[in-house]
């Protein structure tokens, strides 16, 4: 048989059909093969880098958001992770100089690229593509509060027990590391939106609807960190020093303001109705104690709890101590350096415990519109049902509620008194 006849026999042959296609299908086959793998790879890659950028725009805004570097903190989450080798360095920008951030400085904008040859499509690449994740970040306003806890350590921050019945009517917020760093037990009843902590925070049926929890997340600034350290030296002279002020039951005493706005003494025990005049008082040691029959009225007032020799002896720094059935009604001032605290514990007070509690309690009469601003010691408050506490941040390192609480926060405009708007860090792009 000739080779024509051979080579026409193989072609009416089906199975040298298949093997023809098989043969020319081949490429086709080993090169989707192939492609599918490098792209396969390339998918991996756009993941990993989009979530490598995703955590830098985090950790940057979170270190913004702290008043920390946050070049340095987005580099080091880039380094951590380090799971796709990058092409050329990182653009870390703050504010983004392009996209719906621009110029933005509460914002962080990430971009990582990277550029790999791999095995197949090197053969038809005449260069790798390069691929590229960008992920923005931004501080933003997250939650109204108005007890603030400055406790940074494991320790609880804010404490709620016994028959405790708060309904806020704003946020509560802790620095405090702890795994349950607001404690609701007993019987008590909490109402607050949201809670949140440094730390973690554990579910309870004390919690009451519409209460929401947030815990881990970023510290809250302290509102009133620039407050001056009260110097009695500065603020108290021969002509507004006066001894303790000591006034009994049944007394009616008003006490005037000096020229300047300032009076000093040493310590002040009230026991009958006392209205203060508008202005600083500034305790200079002792404390600051209400009776539990008294009645302390003022509007405009602000009391600085300190002491002459607090730079060297903390521990003699003034306290509160307002004992339950107190008829309490003081306004913090709208304007000036004191604007919007009705009580200011001098920061450098020490904190050993129990022994360095502030109490304040009052009657279903009293009224609290300001703040009271204890940044380094314990405030215990114990108002009583009907209290009217509609405009009353309280800012300390410790919070304890024991009584019938209620607090609204709902501020008259010009009382210089507001709750405080706190931080969160999101994903925005």
């Amino acid at each position: 048989m000739g080779t024509f006849h051979r080579l026409f026999a193989v072609l009416r042959d089906r199975k040298g059909n298949a093997m023809l296609i098989a043969a020319f299908a081949m490429p086709v086959l080993v090169g989707a093969s192939g492609l599918a793998t490098d792209t396969i790879q390339w998918t991996l890659w756009k993941r990993q880098l989009q979530r490598q950028a995703d955590s830098a725009a985090l950790a940057g805004a979170y270190a913004l958001a702290q008043g920390a570097n946050v070049n340095n903190s987005a580099t080091a989450e880039i380094n951590r992770y380090n799971l796709v080798t990058l092409t050329g360095s990182p653009v870390i920008q703050n504010a983004p100089t392009t996209g719906a951030f621009a110029g933005d400085t509460s914002a962080v904008r990430v971009v990582l690229s990277t550029s790999q040859t791999l095995p197949f499509s090197s053969f038809f690449l005449s260069s790798p593509p390069v691929i590229t994740a960008e992920a923005t970040a931004r501080v933003v306003a997250g939650g109204e509060y108005c007890v603030v806890s400055l406790e940074t350590t494991d320790a609880v921050g804010v404490e709620i027990d016994g028959n405790a019945s708060v309904d806020m009517g704003c946020g509560i917020i802790t620095n405090s590391k702890a795994s349950n760093a607001v404690s609701a037990g007993g019987s008590s009843q909490v109402k607050a939106t949201p809670v949140a902590a440094v730390g973690g925070l554990q579910s309870s049926s004390n919690y009451v609807s519409p209460t929401t929890l947030l815990p881990y997340t970023i510290p809250q600034a302290d509102p009133f960190a620039d407050l001056p350290t009260p110097d009695v030296s500065t603020l108290c002279n021969s002509s507004n020093s006066n001894n303790k002020l000591t006034v009994g039951p049944n007394i009616t005493f008003p006490v005037s303001m000096p020229a300047g706005g300032v009076a000093c003494y040493k310590g002040m025990d009230l026991k009958g109705t006392v209205s203060l005049a508008a202005g600083v008082y500034v305790i200079d040691g002792g404390s600051f104690s209400v009776g539990s029959q008294a009645t302390v009225t003022g509007t405009n007032v602000t009391i600085i709890l300190t002491s002459k020799t607090a730079a060297n002896s903390p521990s003699t720094i003034a306290k509160i101590d307002i004992n339950g059935g107190a008829n309490i009604q003081l306004t913090a001032p709208s304007t000036g350096t004191y604007a919007g605290v009705i009580f200011y514990q001098d920061e450098r007070a020490t904190y050993s415990g129990n022994s360095d509690t502030n109490k304040i309690n009052g009657n279903a009469n009293s009224i609290l519109e300001g703040a009271i601003y204890v940044p380094s010691q314990a405030v215990e408050f114990s108002g009583t049902s009907g209290m009217n506490t509609k405009c009353l941040q309280i800012v300390s390192r410790k919070v304890k509620f024991t009584g019938n609480n209620n607090i609204t926060n709902q501020c008259d405009e010009d009382s210089g008194a507001d709750s405080f708007t706190g931080t969160r860090v999101r994903l925005v792009g």
